[in-house]
């Protein structure tokens, strides 16, 4: 059975950072790509990053190009993301995902149960 949670969310000032990280378990965690998404009150969830099985590729969403990093540990079974340079429309819940294949174009099958960012202006 796969696990997937989520940790360091919390509140933060616009301009400040945040690490999110994922634990996973259940799955040969170097086998599948891993992403996290995110839900903002009022929008659909949304994707934000990928991370293929070796982490040697990766992907993000235009509106967190150069301000979020994906990266894991594949030691470790987990997976973090980086928030540099938060605005505060990057408030949301956060969720973190394993894919069902090892590169970045992977679907996603399982997911955490989110934790909250919330960028104050």
């Amino acid at each position: 059975q796969v696990q997937l949670v989520e940790s360091g969310g919390g509140l933060v000032q616009a301009g400040g950072s945040l690490r999110l990280s994922c634990a996973a378990s259940g799955r040969a965690f170097n086998s599948y790509a891993m992403g996290w998404f995110r839900k903002a009150p009022g929008k659909e969830r949304g994707f934000v990053a990928v991370i293929s099985g070796n982490g040697a590729s990766t992907r993000y969403a235009d509106s967190v190009q150069g301000r979020f990093t994906i990266s894991r540990d594949n030691a470790k079974n987990t997976v973090y993301l980086q928030m540099d340079s938060l605005k505060p429309e990057d408030t949301a819940l956060y969720y973190c995902a394993q894919g069902l294949g090892y590169y970045t174009t992977a679907a996603f099958g399982y997911w955490g149960q989110g934790t909250q960012v919330t960028v104050s202006s």
